[in-house]
Order: C-alpha cells, then sequence, then structure tokens
C-alpha cells in the first residue's frame, strides 16, 4: 500500500506557461496537458493519491506487470499496454474476451463501450466491468470486481481514479500488447506492497488479489 503522499516531477520550469488540458478528463498520455498534482509515479503510470484505496504492484517474478486497487469489497486491476500507432487495440480485445465469456454484454459507459456480466472464476461467480482505453501507441485495461461492478455510487470514485491517471508510453520500440513497464517509488519514503502473482490474465479468468 502507497503511505505517503509524493509530488509528480514538475515538467516546466519557473516562469513557464503550462498548457491547460484540452480535455476534461483523462486517463492522460504523459507528453498531453494534464492537471499538475501529486501522482505516485511508478515509471509507465503516474496514479493520483486516495487515501481510502489500498494500492499495489501486480508482479510476476521480477516484472512489475499491473496494479490493484482494493476498495470496499472491490478491485480495480489496471495495465498498460504498447499499441499501434493506428490504434483501435480495445475493440479486438473485447472480442477475445466476449469470445471466451459469452455472459458479459456490452454497454456505454463514462470511456466508451464497455463490457459487463458474470463471470466464473475457479468455479466461483461473481459480477465484472471490462474498461478498455485506446490512447496514443498505447492502450490501458481496467476490470472492476466486485461490489463495485453492480453498485454505481461505489464505482464511480474507480472511474474518477482512472480519469487521473497518466499514462507514460516512453519512445522505446515495444511489441504489440507488450507490458508497459511499472517499476517501485523511486523515493523511499513511498512504502509499497507487491504481490507475486498475475492478476491480468487476458479474458473472464482474470483472477483478484487475495
Amino acid at each position: 500500500m502507497f503511505r505517503r503522499r509524493r509530488r509528480e516531477q514538475a515538467k516546466h520550469v519557473a516562469g513557464e506557461t503550462v498548457a491547460a488540458p484540452t480535455r476534461e478528463y483523462g486517463p492522460w498520455d504523459a507528453d498531453e496537458p494534464h492537471p499538475d498534482h501529486d501522482r505516485i509515479d511508478l515509471g509507465g503510470l503516474r496514479l493520483p493519491h486516495n487515501a481510502a484505496f489500498d494500492v499495489r504492484l501486480a508482479s510476476v517474478g521480477d516484472q512489475h506487470v499491473g496494479v490493484v486497487v482494493l476498495w470496499e469489497e472491490s478491485s480495480l486491476q489496471l495495465q498498460a499496454l504498447a499499441a499501434p500507432k493506428s490504434g483501435g487495440l480495445w475493440e479486438e480485445i473485447k472480442t477475445k474476451i466476449k469470445s471466451s465469456a459469452k455472459t458479459l454484454e456490452e454497454r456505454d459507459g463514462v470511456f466508451g463501450t464497455e463490457l459487463a456480466g458474470q463471470v466464473t472464476v475457479e468455479g466461483a461467480t461473481r459480477p465484472a466491468r471490462y474498461i478498455g482505453i485506446d490512447g496514443p501507441r498505447w492502450f490501458l485495461l481496467a476490470v472492476v470486481n466486485g461490489r463495485a461492478a453492480v453498485d454505481d455510487q461505489v464505482a464511480e470514485a474507480f472511474l474518477d481514479f482512472v480519469k487521473d491517471i497518466v499514462v507514460v508510453r516512453g519512445d522505446e520500440p515495444m511489441a504489440r500488447e507488450e507490458s508497459i513497464p511499472l517499476r517501485r517509488p523511486s523515493d523511499p519514503a513511498d512504502e509499497v506492497d507487491e504481490e507475486p502473482i498475475n492478476p491480468f490474465r487476458r479474458g473472464p479468468e482474470i483472477t483478484e488479489t487475495r
């Protein structure tokens, strides 16, 4: 769990005018104008602070592959992937998810089309929402499990969190759908727990952090 606020590194020098955001909300690309306030810097993702959330890095071996947020009998799982310049990765991933979970249905959400319904994992059925957001050369997958998947009031806090995420794609070549690398906060004062699991297997078999 992240236990201390840390100021996001400023991208301007004193006296330089910071451009205003051109959109109402994100997720933001690191290279576009976005609100400058405290965020947790994990390298490929910069996350807003919410003192009520238990935020953890999900890892496989020594590689950090995503983020898990726990709150109110719910989880929000996040993974940023490299995407082609042409975009449209959500349409492809959405089709894959639907083919393996026919109980999920498309519906309109704040970020566009999402998938919602019941999924079965390890013999247990639970509600889930799959939200995909196409960015410039990146794709962000957000999966909501538990109470927040059916309770709009609880889900709103998760959605507000996603709206203020900054994705740092970088300029290095990456394979299609390769995870954008994450890291522990560089400031030793920012303590962070890790989950030595991979909760991001594509499709409804996605597992919760326990």
